[in-house]
């Protein structure tokens, strides 16, 4: 056998040198996997390394994750095909005469991008190269142009199709569907905020967002004729989310279905050649061979620190706050946020999930005030989905911060990026809140379409 060493040491020992490593700047996804390994092996012997199979083959034949690679392959489908440009376009043009109606279309243009994208990064960086020059041209306050880039990009993370929900789902054994339909109204109600705070904020100070020029607005008709133009796309979202939430098909045979119906929508719009598809099938294999590659890695470590006891020694580190069930809800929020400015977050999933889920449905629905252990793991789901999207947006790592910075002009200082931020994350906490508090913002709608 290999070394003893208590659960304590043990903790600190295998989250230490993860973090060590990961502040060296070697990619999640081997240093977890890798350290998963070593531990394994100075844990037990040779024989110890057959969790490594066992734990992987699961995941390689999850039929729900099948859904990610064709759902990201949508994304960029419609992203190469020029959808996203037109789709801001059109809003832009029809809110453009509306104070701070710029930073209200790209919100919403980002809540339909969203529904389009699961991926985060794609929404940021689009939004900063369309949105952001057409903002800051009509003199808008860059704070107010950033934030509400950085905070519509986020909403990926949370609405439907999301492939965090995704993940999320196959690590909690729970219904993909459900947790897609939990986070609608979440979703749209921090899009609400966002865009609430943009239009309030230009009324009272309208220098922070001017209103467009008589003579760049349109007529109405004219107006209707555009929003004509972007009827493929609105259909396509229409009929993947419809087929979802009706129940007629899984999460994976609707992302099917988006992915064929992203490829006829590249077509109508006269952008499908093999040059966008060959692109479009490269970025979905780097992308989803990453997140595979981390849910392997992940999986594993934890898979290891659970073996060794680590799930009764975190839950009895949490009892032993003697915050009650609210207080521990309350520090499994804290430790998201914390590790979202470090980790990424697939692996924030993978690491704290498989132990907190546990810890959550331990301490009863009755605790909560929900009535049954459904509600309980759909709504831990769904905050989980709100906080990490808060991640995403906090200083000084948030990695939205750093998707703008990459396509912002080089004469905007860092420290504007992460002070544009803030008013949205407070908004966000607000968010958070309401979800807690309410917990019926979640839980209402799936029991209404499941019943």
């Amino acid at each position: 056998m290999g070394l003893e060493i208590g659960i304590e040491w043990l903790t600190l020992i295998m989250f230490g040198s993860l973090l060590v490593l990961l502040m060296a700047g070697l990619p999640l996804a081997f240093v977890t996997g890798g350290l998963a390994c070593v531990f394994l092996f100075v844990l037990g012997d040779e024989r110890a390394l057959n969790i490594v199979p066992s734990r992987i083959f699961p995941l390689m034949t999850n039929y729900q994750l099948s859904a990610i690679p064709l759902f990201i392959f949508m994304a960029s489908m419609l992203e190469r095909a020029g959808i996203i440009n037109d789709m801001f376009d059109v809003i832009y043009k029809v809110l453009g005469g509306v104070k701070g109606g710029l930073a209200a279309a790209t919100i919403i243009a980002s809540t339909v991008l969203a529904a389009m994208v699961g991926v985060i990064g794609a929404a940021v960086v689009t939004m900063g190269i369309i949105a952001l020059p057409a903002m800051l041209k009509r003199n808008y306050d860059p704070k107010i142009a950033m934030g509400s880039i950085m905070a519509g990009g986020t909403l990926g993370i949370l609405i439907p199709p999301s492939i965090l929900a995704i993940i999320y789902a196959v690590v909690a054994e729970q219904s993909v569907g459900e947790l897609f339909i939990g986070a609608v109204i979440p979703g749209l109600l921090l899009s609400g905020l966002y865009i609430l705070y943009v239009i309030v904020s230009c009324m009272i100070d309208p220098r922070k967002g001017p209103p467009i020029p008589e003579e760049e607005r349109i007529p109405f008709k004219e107006k209707v004729r555009l929003l004509s133009n972007m009827s493929a796309p609105i259909a396509l979202i229409v009929i993947v989310l419809g087929v979802i939430f009706t129940g007629v098909a899984t999460p994976v045979e609707a992302a099917g279905i988006g992915t064929f119906g992203a490829i006829v929508v590249a077509a109508i719009h006269r952008n499908l050649d093999w040059q966008t598809l060959r692109e479009a099938s490269l970025t979905t294999l780097k992308a989803s061979a990453m997140v595979i590659w981390i849910m392997f890695g992940a999986t594993i470590f934890v898979g290891l620190y659970v073996l060794e006891g680590g799930q009764q020694f975190v839950q009895g580190a949490l009892e032993a706050t003697g915050l009650g069930p609210w207080g521990i809800l309350i520090i499994m929020q804290i430790v998201l946020v914390v590790l979202g400015m470090f980790l990424d977050w697939v692996g924030i999933l993978l690491l704290c999930v498989p132990i907190f889920v546990p810890i959550i449905k331990a301490l009863g629905a009755a605790s909560f005030g929900l009535d049954s252990p459904d509600d309980l793991v759909l709504w831990f789901g769904v905050l989980y989905l709100v906080n990490m999207q808060m991640s995403f947006l906090s200083p000084p790592f948030g990695y939205a911060l750093f998707y703008l910075r990459g396509v912002a002009p080089a004469d905007i200082p860092m420290t504007d990026i992460f002070k544009s931020a803030l008013p949205f994350l407070a908004l966000q906490v607000l968010g958070l809140a309401l979800c807690m508090l309410f917990p019926g913002l979640i839980t209402w709608l799936p029991n209404l379409v499941y019943g």
